[in-house]
């Protein structure tokens, strides 16, 4: 009599499938924790406050040295300032003007945060030729950043309540630019509510279309509270939130998505809803766990540029992708476990309405491509780089008061200085020199004769006798061309033979030099910032997919659809390409914008490339055919990723409506990697590389084989038994139910 067979053990659950069943069983417990911790940020972060604070300072710049100089010698000098500019028809001489204009002063001069005032009557500089427009400047006790934006507004509020009857007073500086620049929510609740359209029309239910964007408003909720608190222990600029807020949103929403729609996918298949929530996260988990892992990598990136101003944004972006990826992995069990049975009616009914042809469409495009790989490509291919072209031309710096809206009072001011006294008013250049009063006069002669340079105050010496100060203004605008080439002259052409012979070191700072130097700094530290992106990213796709070819293939596609999006802002938003119907003055690119865009946009485009190719090197694993592989992973992501891509895009895309110029650069430039990376790239590019490349693309060499630790993106859900491997060009369809099927991870 024969021994009974054994009974093969069952494998070990995963990590993933632990997670899974944790937050099923423990339903309440997971979504009360999530609410707990929402609750408890939001409380303890609006109790403390935000302690924003924007730290431009770049230690060993020419501005920074000039800057440090004066704090130090003639501390009177080195806060910010803010311009009174008053305008009266009548003249600023007559007597009722003066009268009203010196007591408005007076009002100021008692205000919080006010150091001094320097009145225009007490200089005849600080009155216009025709005496009808003139400038008070009120110098603040630190500098712009340091001051709080309700003191701002108190002091722009206090000066104009003296206007009226002929008499105009708008205020321009920094301070009041910042002050003036507020987000009311527009942008976020507009992104949201588009999601929510475009998820109701893929899943057909408003209950299930609402799951990703629960999940990603407490992900988001609670990271936007983290920072918050962050705030009072390390620096994090104001702009940060907005900026998570933009990223966390789309990233969120889309992780839930490709979560929800593999779900889907296995309760369509014929799974228990808790396994196929288990088999969703053993395997759309894993892409988005990695993907996730992407985007981190490519905004810690941003630590190589070591620009201080940019390391908190890029930390607090990152803390939001980790937060809203944590949400995915551990919220959404927690509420398909108490929404289940609605939900999966939900998809049930959907699924009766026939929407098996999807996936049909999506193998007959990828069919067609691979027929024609190379005119595809290169077609493809083309119009990313026609896009590109423009970002070779891209001018960094910063955007001044004369690129705000024509409704502000900074831009007022700008508008009535520049006709005045001249366009390069607003932006003027303070030279120090460490030489005192034996080179002030010298220094004063040198930049009255320099061309480029409209006019420059009288030198000032500090008290303790060791520096003189000369302001110079320029001839143009403080964004122009012609301004950085002036300041670049006065470096190295015309103050070093005077600082030479009088044997002092001669400064060139100010707003405007800092914001070159910035540029500067950003410019030259950028390639190393690129080679340690993709040099990361590459190797995790090395050690996920061992190919050697398909991590090459992505980091090119990948640099080209940043490139392209980078173009597309150059083009809009410094050229004037439908600038004007967007209501965008033309100007410079924000410095530290095309940097953010490559960290985040890179990352981003990672994400689709991974989601993509999971599934072509599944079926490439079961099939060892390289065409099957890109007909079946074009056929179950088509549809889901699509979908991600268009909630992306829209989210991105509504912060054009945010007034801040910078987070509407942001939003294009995410909006357009996003579009064209979804319909360009996994469309047209990457099918038609991939059957160029054929068996090519999943080659490794043995020995570096040998050598790379094994790193199981798909869980063991994710092959299918022999019997269902049917191919997409069999019976019109594809394995994947209804082709809704999102990658498997």
């Amino acid at each position: 009599m024969s021994a009974p067979a054994p009974v093969p053990a069952r494998p070990r659950a995963s990590r993933f499938e632990r997670i899974a069943s944790w937050s099923q069983h423990r339903r309440w417990w997971a979504v009360a924790l999530w609410v707990i911790a929402l609750a408890v940020v939001t409380v303890t972060s609006q109790a403390a406050g935000s302690a924003y604070h924007n730290d431009f300072s770049l230690p060993g710049t020419e501005s920074q040295q000039a800057l440090d100089t004066l704090r130090k010698h003639d501390p009177g000098q080195a806060g910010a300032t803010v311009q009174i500019v008053i305008a009266d028809p009548q003249g600023m001489r007559a007597a009722h003007t003066r009268e009203r204009v010196t007591a408005m002063l007076g009002q100021v001069r008692g205000l919080p945060h006010v150091a001094g005032i320097h009145s225009p009557y007490a200089d005849p500089a600080a009155i216009s030729r025709d005496g009808t427009i003139a400038y008070a400047t009120v110098t603040l006790d630190g500098q712009e950043q340091d001051i709080p934006a309700a003191d701002v507004r108190t002091i722009i509020h206090t000066a104009q309540s003296a206007a009226g009857s002929g008499l105009r007073i708008e205020l321009g500086g920094d301070a009041v630019q910042g002050a003036e620049q507020n987000s009311g929510g527009t942008a976020e609740g507009a992104g949201l509510l588009a999601a929510l359209v475009i998820l109701v029309l893929l899943f057909g239910s408003l209950l299930a279309a609402s799951i990703p964007i629960v999940i990603a408003v407490f992900a988001v909720g609670s990271a936007v509270g983290l920072v918050v608190l962050a705030s009072h222990a390390a620096t994090v600029a104001d702009y940060t939130v907005p900026l998570m807020i933009l990223v966390g949103l789309g990233v969120g929403i889309d992780y839930a998505l490709l979560l929800f729609s593999r779900y889907r996918g296995e309760l369509l298949r014929g799974a228990d809803r808790p396994q196929a929530v288990r088999t969703a996260l053993d395997t759309a988990g894993r892409t988005v766990l990695f993907a996730g892992c992407t985007v981190i990598i490519a905004l810690l990136g941003l630590v190589a540029l070591g620009l201080g101003s940019l390391q908190g944004v890029a930390v607090a972006v990152a803390v939001t992708v980790l937060v809203t990826m944590l949400g995915a992995l551990t919220l959404l069990p927690a509420l398909l476990a108490i929404m289940g049975t609605r939900v999966e009616r939900a998809v049930r009914r959907r699924a009766g309405r026939g929407r098996r042809a999807d996936g049909a469409r999506w193998a007959r495009w990828s069919r067609l491509v691979q027929r024609r790989p190379w005119p595809m490509l290169l077609a493809a291919v083309a119009v990313l780089l026609a896009l590109a072209a423009p970002a070779l031309g891209m001018r960094l710096g910063f955007a001044d008061a004369g690129n705000d809206a024509r409704s502000t009072t900074s831009r007022e001011a700008y508008d009535l200085l520049a006709e005045g006294f001249g366009p390069g008013f607003s932006g003027p250049l303070i030279v120090v020199a460490d030489g005192g009063q034996r080179t002030a006069g010298a220094m004063h002669h040198a930049l009255a004769g320099t061309p480029g340079v409209a006019a420059v105050t009288p030198p000032s010496v500090s008290g303790d006798g060791r520096i003189a100060t000369v302001i110079a203004f320029p001839g143009s605008k403080p964004q122009d061309r012609a301004t950085q080439h002036l300041v670049t002259r006065l470096r190295t052409t015309v103050l070093p033979p005077l600082a030479d012979e009088a044997g002092a070191r001669i400064m060139v700072g100010g707003t405007t030099a800092a914001a070159v130097d910035f540029a500067d700094a950003v410019a030259d530290r950028l390639p190393l910032f690129i080679a340690v992106v993709v040099g990361l990213s590459a190797l995790l796709l090395l050690l996920v997919f061992r190919s050697l070819l398909i991590p090459l293939k992505a980091a090119l596609l990948n640099v080209l659809s940043v490139g392209a999006a980078l173009g597309v802002i150059t083009l809009v938003f410094q050229h004037g390409v439908l600038g004007g119907a967007l209501g965008i003055e033309p100007g410079p690119i924000e410095a530290f914008v095309p940097v953010m865009i490559f960290a985040i946009a890179f990352g981003l485009s990672m994400d689709y490339e991974v989601f993509l190719l999971a599934r072509m090197h599944e079926v490439w694993d079961r099939t060892r055919d390289p065409q099957v592989a890109i007909r079946e992973g074009m056929a179950t992501t088509g549809r889901v990723v699509t979908a991600a891509a268009a909630i992306m895009v829209v989210v991105f895309a509504s912060f054009l409506l945010d007034p801040s110029r910078m987070l509407q650069q942001f939003g294009l430039g995410l909006a357009v990697a996003v579009f064209l990376d979804a319909l360009v790239i996994r469309c047209l590019i990457v099918p038609a590389a991939m059957s160029l490349l054929g068996t090519r693309a999943w080659w490794l060499p043995a020995g570096i084989g040998r050598w790379l630790p094994r790193v199981a993106l798909e869980g063991r859900h994710s092959t299918a038994p022999a019997t269902e491997r049917t191919h997409p060009e069999a019976e019109g369809s594809h394995p994947a139910t209804e082709g809704e099927e999102v990658t498997s991870a």
